[in-house]
């Protein structure tokens, strides 16, 4: 996809959704059940759409909360449910719509006690903090966030009392019971009104801010960061876990710059993206240009997307660094500086850098190589058989310093304070930290190119499989494996994968966005990453039309 000419630059008015039209079209539109782009799809994270498309509306979430009751009967779930939201607009319409149900159908709702927003990885805290040494009466939890998304769209998440992402045959249940009561002009869904819901003694105000920030000393070593008086630079791009960086500096005495930590659901402060659009994406360094322009003037600086899920991380020297690069760098320091059981393994998606790879047998450790998707490691971090899992969008969590989950979902707040934990420990730029790793193990090329698509061509990504495939050279190698499998679970990865001794690509499609997504990796030059890119994309093409 071609740059789009003002990326990186502020957005101007013309570039702002009208909140108010797009909040209204939330509570006016008519979802018709039949189309299947207005349907209940849970993708690789959740539920998501934009009102004006008629995708993520009042009906969606009277739906699918009332299928999550459903579901939570049938499995016995009797505990509470914790409820999060982040600060795009259609979060705050869709958290009161979903309460109306959760406390219609007398379930117990927990909420922050001031009514604030709530990040991903907190919900998921929460969750394994409430049901720690319990057998009954077991937690779940939903957060209400479409991520990085535009301002325009809206998510549903749902995490069950393992506290990570819901697995595809759990939403799967959950999104057939939705769109069956779609189909019946919602008949069945028990709400209440909101000022109802508000005065309901099932309404339980807890303060998790709090909790979860006394907690960090458990999996950071924060006495380090203070101790070498770092300056640290946040941009908190307006999302749930901003009034969170204030608290940790005032609690652990740190200096830590914040930028953008006003909510804004237009999110006018952000630099526009690669694409024009305005998405808080911090692994981009469109989005991110503000803090990128600053980044000579801290020791480290980070930034976090809206529900705080997802880290960007800024080197003095090397600017922000890309994601596959900051994991290899996060899997080496945690290896040497966590004492974790050594049966625990080390978790990545199948489309992260084989430098990660290298990094993980270089100590000895066993690596779990996943589909795309955090659910695929939730309940291996939930019962401690791995001890770190990491995607290549800049997500990421680990157990703690005494081989505990502490998230089972990504946590960019973790992610971020451990940038400064290793610069404080190592006393090294975390740029030249990387460099140092290219020279134990090798320098890696790596790129990802987006690419159109239809839903014919991303359904077409199933029905590919390896043995039909007569591939025998890619990029000048012999092929190795031709993958439609994760090594590390057997699940199917919704597309292909191709390996030679000094490379590799694959291809899947988008779960949000109508686009799939090739990933090439050389460990041999940029000459040849290039020549795997156009390898990679015209076989990748030809696959597609023969399906």
């Amino acid at each position: 996809m071609a740059l789009h000419e003002r990326a990186g630059q502020p957005a101007l008015p013309e570039d702002l959704t009208n909140i108010a039209k797009l909040v209204s079209a939330y509570f006016v539109n008519e979802v018709d059940p039949r189309q299947r782009a207005q349907q209940v799809q849970f993708g690789t994270s959740g539920h998501r759409g934009c009102a004006f498309d008629s995708s993520f509306n009042e009906a969606h979430i009277l739906a699918v909360s009332q299928a999550l009751v459903a579901y939570r009967e049938e499995q016995g779930i009797t505990g509470p449910l914790m409820l999060g939201r982040d600060t795009h607009a259609l979060s705050e319409a869709a958290y009161m719509t979903a309460l109306e149900v959760f406390i219609g159908n007398g379930i117990e709702v927990h909420v922050q006690s001031d009514d604030g927003y709530t990040p991903t990885p907190v919900i998921s805290h929460a969750i394994l903090r409430y049901n720690k040494g319990r057998s009954t009466g077991l937690a779940d939890g939903v957060v209400i966030t479409p991520s990085h998304n535009p301002p325009t769209d809206g998510g549903f998440k749902y995490n069950p009392p393992h506290g990570g992402p819901a697995d595809s045959t759990v939403t799967k249940i959950i999104e057939k019971y939705a769109n069956a009561l779609l189909s019946s002009d919602l008949m069945g869904v028990n709400a209440v009104s909101y000022a109802e819901t508000r005065a309901s003694h099932l309404l339980k105000q807890v303060d998790w801010r709090t909790d979860y920030i006394n907690d960090l000393e458990q999996v950071i070593d924060i006495t380090a960061i203070r101790k070498a008086n770092l300056r640290i630079g946040v941009d908190a791009m307006g999302g749930a876990g901003a009034s969170y960086w204030q608290m940790i500096a005032e609690h652990y005495d740190l200096e830590i710059d914040i930028y953008h930590d006003e909510v804004d659901a237009s999110f006018r402060f952000m630099p526009l993206d690669k694409d024009g659009k305005i998405r808080m994406d911090c692994s981009s360094p469109y989005a991110m240009a503000a803090l990128l322009h600053m980044k000579g003037d801290y020791d480290v600086a980070v930034g976090n997307d809206p529900d705080y899920d997802r880290h960007g991380i800024v080197s003095p020297t090397h600017g922000l660094l890309n994601p596959n690069h900051y994991l290899a760098i996060a899997i080496d320091y945690l290896c040497k500086h966590r004492h974790w059981p050594a049966s625990a393994a080390i978790g990545k998606t199948l489309v992260s850098s084989a430098m990660i790879d290298r990094v993980v047998a270089a100590h000895g450790r066993e690596l779990k190589e996943m589909p795309v998707g955090f659910k695929w490691f939730a309940q291996a971090l939930h019962d401690g058989s791995i001890a770190f899992a990491g995607e290549e969008s800049a997500g990421a969590t680990f157990l703690d310093k005494q081989g505990q989950p502490w998230s089972t979902d990504k946590d960019g707040i973790i992610l971020a304070l451990l940038a400064a934990e290793i610069v404080a420990v190592t006393g090294q730029d975390l740029g030249d930290y990387y460099e140092h790793l290219c020279g134990q193990h090798g320098t890696s090329y790596y790129r990802r190119v987006d690419a159109p698509s239809s839903p014919e061509q991303n359904k077409a990504f199933g029905a590919i499989r390896g043995y039909k495939l007569k591939l025998k050279e890619l990029a000048g190698d012999d092929v190795l494996a031709i993958m439609t499998k994760a090594p590390g679970n057997d699940a199917l990865i919704g597309g292909v994968k191709v390996t030679t001794a000094n490379g590799w690509f694959a291809a899947r499609p988008s779960g949000t966005e109508p686009i799939y997504k090739i990933y090439c990796e050389s460990f041999v030059s940029e000459a040849h990453l290039a020549q795997l890119v156009d390898e990679a994309q015209t076989l990748v093409s030809s696959w597609l039309k023969a399906e």
